[in-house]
């Protein structure tokens, strides 16, 4: 190998350990972040796998993390599991990551009592808390037991 390869290598491999030491990056977060950094580069083959090898980067992790971060601010599977997505997670780690989560229902009913804490039983109130938990991204069924509970 050429020098310059080796200094290459280096400062990916450093720019790498810098963005993962701040917080979980997925596989592909990762080389888009590289990639808009040093361009389209050949040491990427070489840097991300070094980096999974180490577990330094590893998706089931990331995504661990970013559901139980996102629970807790209120969001649900379905918008979790989108996200994700968009991250290019592979969806065998998010099922299983998401099954993980005890019981959507009491982060649906937390979200909504959190929002709506003088709720009221008219049709345009309960109509607006149910839109609310849909884009929080909460399935009909964790809706449903929201509203039951109230």
């Amino acid at each position: 190998m050429k020098q310059a390869d080796d200094v290459d290598f280096a400062t990916v491999y450093n720019k790498s350990l810098d963005l993962l030491s701040r917080r979980e990056h997925s596989t592909f977060e990762l080389i888009q972040k590289l990639r808009k950094r040093y361009g389209s580069i050949e040491t990427l083959d070489e840097v991300i796998p070094k980096l999974q090898d180490l577990k330094l980067l590893d998706d089931h992790r990331f995504a661990e993390a970013y559901i139980k971060a996102r629970s807790r601010k209120g969001f649900g599977p379905l918008r979790i599991e989108a996200e994700l997505k968009q991250r290019r997670v592979k969806e065998s780690i998010i099922a299983s990551e998401l099954n993980n989560i005890e019981d959507w229902h009491l982060l649906a009913r937390a979200a909504f009592k959190k929002k709506f804490s003088n709720f009221q039983k008219d049709t345009q109130f309960i109509l607006k808390a149910k839109i609310f938990l849909q884009n929080r991204g909460f399935s009909y069924e964790q809706i449903e037991f929201c509203m039951q509970e109230t």
